[in-house]
Formats: structure tokens, sequence, C-alpha cells
């Protein structure tokens, strides 16, 4: 996967959550530096002369514990790969990068929740995050992916976990294997239309 392709992969991300947003980044980066906007989208199928449009946040621990979070939120089974499979800790990093005020929100959580997660890893485990088996990651995870039961020093690891967890499923299901897995048809054309099917009907009263 090169860079275009995760960009256009953010971009078909955010029309499908209904954000505003665009496109570029440079994989070189610096944590803790937030990206400038540059006026208008950029077009994909134009050269920028190799320049920057923005830098990626995660630095390699961070993208590390991403991609082990997004295979713990999404595995693979034997319909579709696992999320850390197709890369989506990359789409999650293009996200974040992006030089607008959404975008700077979910960075900030973002961040600060990755490094609160490899901080637990190692109280609890003595490793980072991205070196625990899948018992151990759950362990963690099953503390902070419920904002109602959590307790109250999870509190903000549980409002992260859930943003991730958003932003894990926005990616992996904007992919050709995510649509496949919903079982999702996209732009293609039919022979025929006999519209919504009774059940459907039925379920919002019009039938």
């Amino acid at each position: 996967m090169d860079r275009r392709e995760t960009l256009q992969w953010m971009l078909a991300a955010s029309a499908a959550m209904g954000v505003g947003t665009s496109a570029g980044a440079t994989p070189a980066s610096r944590q803790g530096k937030a990206a400038k906007g540059y006026g208008t989208d950029p077009k994909l199928n134009t050269s920028y002369g190799g320049k920057p449009l923005w830098p990626l946040t995660f630095t390699p621990e961070l993208n590390r514990s991403a991609q082990a979070l997004c295979g713990l939120i999404i595995p693979a089974d034997e319909h579709s790969p696992s999320a850390a499979q197709l890369q989506v800790h990359r789409f999650i990093d293009e996200w974040i990068s992006a030089p607008y005020p959404d975008h700077a929100k979910d960075r900030d959580v973002i961040v600060v929740g990755l490094g609160w997660l490899d901080a637990e890893s190692g109280v609890r485990f003595r490793k980072p995050f991205a070196e625990l088996d899948v018992g151990q990651q759950s362990q963690i995870a099953d503390d902070i992916c419920s904002a109602e039961r959590a307790r109250p020093e999870f509190t903000a690891a549980a409002r992260f976990f859930a943003r991730f967890r958003d932003l894990t499923a926005g990616g992996f299901y904007t992919t050709p294997v995510g649509f496949k897995d919903l079982g999702f048809a996209g732009n293609t054309p039919s022979v025929r239309f006999d519209g919504p099917p009774l059940k459907a009907l039925q379920i919002v009263g019009v039938a």
C-alpha cells in the first residue's frame, strides 16, 4: 500500500462517516507537532514535488501499539483478515495527522491513549502492549471497552478506546474487504429493482 492509496482510503472513510476532511502526508513525523493547514484540499493526481502536505503523527512505538490494538478490535476470521493485517493503523495515523479541528481532537485522544496503553501494559506485564499475547491485551481492553462499566481511574482510557474502536471500524469497513464482509454491493448496476423487502417495510410501518 503506497501513500496515495492510504490518502484515498482516508477520504473514502471520512465521506462514509460524514466528516469533512482532506488528505496528504509523509512517513517521517515527530510526535507532538501539530500539522498546519494549507488552504484547499490537495488533488491526488497532482504532483507536489515530493514535498509533504503534513507529517504523520505516530512514532514507531505508537505505530506498533496502534497496529496491535486494531488487530485486537477486529481479529481475523474465516471471512476476512484482521484490521491489523489490512493496516488500518496507517489509516488512523493519516486521520489524526490531518490539519483540521475535528482531526486534531482525535489526535490528542489517540496519542495520549496509546501512550497510556503502553504504560498500563508495562505496569501489569512489564512489556509494551504490542508484545503482549492476546489474552493479556484483552485483560487491559476489557477494563476500558465500556465507558459505563469502566472504573473511575479508567474513564479517560475508556474514551480513548471508544474513539479508537470507531476509527478502526471506519477504516476497516471502507476497504474492499470490509465491503465484502458487510455484503455491501456499492455502485453496481442491477438488472431489476424490486423495492425494499416486505420485512423492512413492516419494520418502518408502511406495510
